[in-house]
């Protein structure tokens, strides 16, 4: 192996790596099994993202087609052992996570689906508002969507202080509790009830808010193993995994749709033309907001009693950073280190959500243009059901794609903002002619693909990169500060949508798709398959003021946004001295955690030590390596030799 200091600015001396560029081929063998995993490292040692395109595109066809393979028998030998095996692995790996947020997809987007069925038995009130005051009408959407806000606010900061465990059982209680109050809102008048209802619902939306970084930030932790290096799952699947945590939002809103109708059906005993009955509309709406209130009393005893290890990753930060309570040093320095990031992520879910509220709460209006001639209630709704199954294509399209690294998250969302723009810019500059009867599905086109890359592109990646792109610490304080800003893009399109035609709002949204795009690729760096565990080394580098000593992969300039690459951080990226830096950091590790063993009768911590060092290759190694420790556990040299590690 050549010199350091021929090859690299900083010498080995100074990096402290003296005798690192002397291993013999047996201990470079077992380094590179865990240094260099094969799915991210071809066999020479040359990181994937260092390969030209072709030996690239190659390389990650190889590893992704190995993985299908190696998946799809896993799946069917699964399914042969027992038939009701993958359906369990199912729910207790993607549902189980995304239980909170299916919860209150079904119940936040159940508010603009009552809507219209309040105004078809109650229209002196939610129509005309000749006995309700219209302030308070329009409040129902404002409070919802500003205790959303308040609770991603709150419970981020406070999942970083007290831990993710208590901000999940207190999202839960809250919700719990909301849900309670939504059922049994009562007032002496209908004013007095509309104002019981918008304030219950201001109530359950804390909750609400706080779903989203702690539903983020435990999937984007709960895949990372403990020690140095995470697993190939986490490098492989990370992205998936989070994403259909995530789009059990889609089928909370399925399920909600789904119900109304039944009930309707039920109590109103027609198609859902008006007049509805006020005692019809009282049942089906207090029934289908009482149905989840089972499901959220059940998720805050699960989270209570079953998810006692939610904590364990921020737990291992702090302890590594001496840190108890809120890491305030962690969140400064995130600002002056990652704060284009943040640009990106707040300005991201901004431009996102213009889009996604903007077709959620205003969908009835998009709807009277393609069904122009309906009164039925059950008209809107069974379309309403259409789009949400076009969403939910969306959803599972992106949790197939968003780890492929030949398109990954940057990209996903960049199209996806794009399709958004295109899908609405067009009936904007051409709206009468797609309103005539000849062209109106050439409208439900657009619109329904609007849906589908609203989901196969922002609304699934800003969840996503706001908890991922930064560092434990500070991860659901970041993940809240940016879902809180998307949050005013929610409430800046409810407020205009209150004052605007629905051709006026197809001229006023497609620009926020362009300065999505924009932001996302000037600001937003690209972490599919970058291993997360190698984020967390740069930042300690952060931490301990050496950001400039680090070379590893997380900045390599494939992992950094446009801004960051004009920034020169690319520049710190050195394949060759970061291997020489891990070779010496597992090393000390290693005999760092075999000497508390020794001092500790065998009970020492392993959460800052991995596994392949514990116990794998990297055991036998140094096992071999250490006459010291050989000594210690009473083993002679001659008594272990290193075989060579196994595929």
């Amino acid at each position: 192996m050549a010199s350091l200091d021929q090859d690299f600015p900083v010498s080995a001396e100074k990096a402290g790596l003296e005798g690192t560029d002397k291993m013999d081929a047996h201990e470079k063998e077992v380094f590179d099994q865990v240094i260099r995993p094969s799915d991210s490292y071809t066999p020479d040692g040359t990181y994937w993202a260092d390969l030209p395109l072709g030996q690239r595109i190659n390389f990650i066809a190889s590893v992704d087609g190995e993985e299908a393979r190696n998946e799809w028998k896993w799946l069917v030998d699964m399914f042969k052992a027992d038939p009701l095996a993958p359906v369990s692995y199912y729910f207790k790996n993607m549902v189980l996570p995304g239980a909170g947020l299916g919860l209150e997809g079904y119940v936040l987007f159940s508010i603009g689906n009552v809507g219209p069925l309040f105004k078809a038995s109650f229209k002196e009130c939610w129509g005309t508002h000749k006995v309700c005051n219209s302030n308070w009408i329009a409040a129902v959407n404002y409070l919802e969507i500003v205790g959303i806000l308040i609770g991603q606010l709150l419970v981020g900061y406070l999942g970083d202080s007290i831990g993710r465990r208590w901000g999940l059982i207190q999202d839960a209680a809250i919700m719990f509790i909301g849900l309670l109050m939504i059922t049994a809102a009562w007032g002496v008048t209908l004013n007095g009830w509309v104002i019981c209802y918008a304030w219950s619902l201001f109530f359950y939306s804390i909750g609400v808010g706080g779903e989203y970084p702690m539903t983020a930030t435990i999937g984007m932790e709960n895949g990372m193993s403990s020690g140095k290096l995470s697993s190939r799952d986490d490098r492989l699947h990370r992205g998936r995994k989070v994403v259909s945590a995530f789009l059990m939002q889609g089928w909370g809103q399925f399920a909600n749709q789904v119900i109304l109708i039944l009930l309707l059906l039920i109590f109103h005993h027609g198609d859902g033309t008006p007049p509805i009955s006020a005692v019809a509309t009282q049942w089906t709406y207090r029934v289908s907001f009482a149905i989840p209130a089972v499901g959220t009393l059940w998720l805050v005893y699960y989270r209570a009693y079953h998810m006692k290890a939610a904590s364990k990753q921020l737990a291992a930060a702090k302890k590594k950073a001496s840190v108890t309570g809120y890491d305030t040093q962690s969140l400064a320095l995130t600002f002056k280190h990652f704060s284009p990031r943040l640009i990106a992520t707040t300005g991201g879910w901004f431009a996102n959500d213009v889009f996604f509220y903007g077709n959620k709460l205003f969908q009835s209006n998009f709807i009277k243009v393609i069904s122009p001639k309906s009164t039925s209630l059950m008209t809107n709704w069974l379309w309403n059901l259409v789009n949400i199954g076009v969403s939910l294509g969306g959803y599972y399209c992106a949790s197939w794609f968003v780890d492929n690294k030949l398109y990954g998250r940057k990209w996903m969302q960049i199209i996806g903002f794009m399709m958004c723009f295109i899908m609405f810019v067009v009936p904007a500059f051409a709206f009468h002619h797609y309103k005539e009867p000849a062209n109106i599905h050439s409208f439900q086109a657009m619109y329904f693909l609007s849906s589908f890359f609203n989901q196969f592109g922002p609304n699934c990646i800003t969840f996503l990169v706001a908890a991922e792109v930064f560092p434990t610490p500070i991860r659901a304080t970041a993940h809240g500060i940016s879902a809180a800003a998307g949050k005013l893009g929610a409430l800046m399109i409810a407020i205009v949508g209150s004052y605007t035609t629905t051709q006026q709002q197809f001229y006023i949204v497609p620009w926020f798709g362009l300065g999505g795009t924009l932001l996302t690729w000037l600001f937003l760096p690209d972490t599919t398959g970058l291993d997360l565990r190698e984020q967390e080394r740069r930042w300690k580098f952060i931490r301990e003021g050496r950001a400039d000593e680090y070379h590893g992969p997380a900045v390599h300039p494939k992992h950094l946004s446009v801004w960051e690459r004009m920034m020169g951080v690319g520049k710190a990226y050195n394949a060759e001295l970061d291997y020489q830096m891990k070779v010496k950091e597992f090393r000390a590790d290693w005999e760092a955690a075999m000497a508390d063993s020794s001092a500790e009768s065998d009970k020492f911590e392993t959460d800052d030590v991995d596994e392949n060092i514990l116990h794998g290759p990297m055991h036998s190694y140094f096992f071999r390596t250490s006459p010291e420790i050989r000594a210690k556990e009473g083993a002679a040299p001659q008594d272990v030799t290193l075989s060579p590690p196994a595929n």
